[in-house]
């Protein structure tokens, strides 16, 4: 800890709503818990970075759960090594306490002239009220938080959103309601669509949200006080000052979101709230997505792209972790970038920044920008490789014969597209048509879109939330799989969730299967396959032995789909069957990219 910055007497004390002294630290001017008053009375906590010099900057702000005390070395030691480790650059020019998980560093962003604001939500941390995470509620905070930040003596009157995840996704439903001095939102890894890309894939309940409630919500909520952590920058108590009982912090939550997703399979009255209308977006973006983001946040990315109502939008994809792109030189200059040219008026280059830039991936972490103009490319071959049951192989050549029928609780079976004596890039949407039957009244399809070296192991990737992905990944549940005609594409299946369809046991029903984009060039001599399963894919490696993760890593990350509440073994651990027919016969769509970009 700097010995410039002050530790409050008395932590437990309760907090003041005048507004704080500046506390001068490591070249910054420092606002402890400054308060921000909603229109129904509760005050909200943030902490506010600003240049030494006076003047008015351009803003950026975050809300979010987390806990805006919290660095990252303190709350998420083990992914902070591990990413300083990959990329020493992060830690340079930055003492790096200020470092907190999922948003910008400030001693990165105020020498440049930025005001770096961050918001406890709403029954988080230092802020009191009901925790509600993702809610109406939270948005129309983020709303007020933006105003009252555009109003004070220190800033311009524009005031940008920036951050991962949580702090990603939570833009854009505050751009959808039109706050008159937000400028510019960097959406960095964000989903956008609460049911298809979080809760439920393809209709199966992922688990992931009951363990990140528990486990990154719950712990920093207002009032857990002194059984949590202290901020080591100022001797606060990351969720107090006061400390409340477990009955008072049960009576402070929402209606579980957990219990919510699991009594609500299809996408109804609980989910519209958490529905942005992306084409009300009007302010610039910028959209940063993952390849290997499978499981909650890269589908929100391309969709949000596509869908928002902003002239001025640009999408980015690029590869590795969940935090190290954000944090890395190269993410940083791209962000200052953006944010300089629409936030401070700067002539940084952005207005001849593409439309669309992509990271093209290869083998051994190998990735190569490239500068496109649209998304899906415009010069995509789209390729159908039909799936033949006497091969096991997948050809341009549609082809019958009989039905196979697999275990739904193994590997399940694989169609591998022959090596080729050339290389292939496939980049873009995927999607798959099956005929499927099942012993029971439904079953759940797994696929994953694998690649093999040559000496047959599987080329795998450091994704987002599992050091060790496949290439693509995609889920439906069979009584899932009517159909939105309005907004279904060829290439990008969008199923309705409205009602249940129930299979006949024994009786064959076609399902088209969104599988998320991807980007992967196919050296010559690997193989690329398809896996269906009935379960979620694993690489068979074992777990990967991230000490900070309380479930086991083995490609799928915390994206599980495994509880028994929501898949009875009676109904989904049985047996399904593929089925080869005349007139419907099964194939995989790919994105294949003509080398030649003319």
């Amino acid at each position: 800890m700097n010995e410039e910055t002050p530790l409050r007497a008395n932590p437990d004390a309760p907090l003041s709503d005048d507004m704080p002294e500046a506390v001068h630290a490591d070249g910054m001017r420092i606002l402890w818990d400054a308060p921000i008053k909603m229109s129904d009375g509760v005050v909200l906590r943030a902490d506010i970075f600003l240049p030494e010099a006076p003047g008015r900057y351009a803003a950026l702000i975050s809300y979010g759960a987390y806990g805006k005390g919290v660095p990252m070395q303190v709350g998420y030691k083990s992914a902070y090594d591990r990413m300083v480790r990959a990329y020493p650059d992060i830690a340079e020019g930055s003492t790096n306490k200020y470092m907190n998980w999922e948003v910008a560093d400030p001693e990165k962003w105020v020498p440049d002239g930025f005001v770096c604001i961050r918001v406890d939500s709403r029954g988080a941390g230092r802020s009191k009220g009901v925790l509600d995470p993702t809610s109406a509620q939270e948005t129309t905070d983020i709303c007020e938080c933006i105003e009252w930040a555009a109003a004070q003596p220190w800033c311009n009157g524009k005031v940008g959103m920036n951050g991962i995840s949580y702090y990603a996704t939570n833009q854009w439903y505050a751009a959808a309601q039109r706050p008159p001095h937000l400028a510019a939102i960097c959406v960095w890894e964000g989903f956008v669509d609460r049911y298809r890309d979080a809760a439920r894939h393809g209709g199966i309940l992922s688990q992931f949200g009951a363990g990140w409630y528990g486990r990154q919500v719950l712990k920093i909520q207002h009032g857990y006080g002194n059984r949590g952590i202290k901020n080591p920058n100022n001797g606060e108590w990351v969720s107090g000052p006061e400390t409340l009982s477990e009955a008072e912090l049960t009576a402070n939550r929402a209606v579980p979101m957990v219990d919510g997703v699991l009594n609500h399979p299809l996408d109804d009255e609980f989910y519209s709230s958490h529905k942005p209308d992306l084409s009300r977006i009007e302010v610039p973006l910028l959209s940063a997505a993952n390849w290997g983001g499978m499981g909650v946040h890269p589908r929100g990315n391309f969709e949000g792209y596509l869908e928002a109502g902003s002239s001025q939008k640009w999408l980015e994809v690029h590869g590795d972790s969940h935090f190290s792109p954000f944090y890395r030189a190269e993410g940083v200059a791209l962000q200052k970038k953006f944010f300089g040219h629409f936030l401070q008026g700067k002539d940084t280059g952005w207005d001849r920044q593409p439309p669309v830039q992509l990271q093209i991936r290869r083998p051994g972490e190998h990735f190569t920008i490239r500068d496109e103009q649209e998304w899906p490319l415009a010069r995509t071959q789209w390729t159908r490789y039909y799936l033949d049951p006497g091969t096991r192989t997948l050809t341009t050549t549609p082809g019958t014969g009989a039905a196979i029928t697999y275990s739904t609780t193994d590997h399940g079976i694989t169609f591998i597209l022959p090596p080729s004596t050339q290389e292939m890039e496939i980049t873009g949407p995927v999607a798959a048509r099956l005929m499927v039957s099942s012993d029971t009244v439904d079953a759940d399809i797994f696929l994953a879109l694998r690649l093999f070296a040559p000496d047959g192991k599987e080329v795998l990737f450091i994704g987002s939330n599992d050091p060790r992905v496949p290439i693509g990944l995609g889920w439906l549940r069979a009584s899932h799989r009517k159909l939105d005609p309005a907004r279904t594409l060829p290439y990008r299946p969008y199923h309705s969730h409205d009602e249940l369809q129930p299979l006949v046991p024994g009786e064959p029903v076609i399902l088209d299967i969104e599988i998320l984009p991807t980007s992967i060039v196919v050296p010559a001599g690997y193989t690329l396959a398809l896996n269906i399963r009935g379960c979620d894919y694993d690489h068979g490696l074992g777990d990967a032995g991230l000490s900070d993760q309380p479930y086991p890593m083995t490609g799928v990350g915390p994206f599980r789909h495994a509880d028994p509440r929501d898949r009875p073994p009676d109904i989904f651990g049985g047996k399904n069957t593929l089925h080869f027919v005349a007139g419907s016969e099964p194939f995989l769509l790919l994105p294949v990219i003509p080398s030649d970009p003319a």
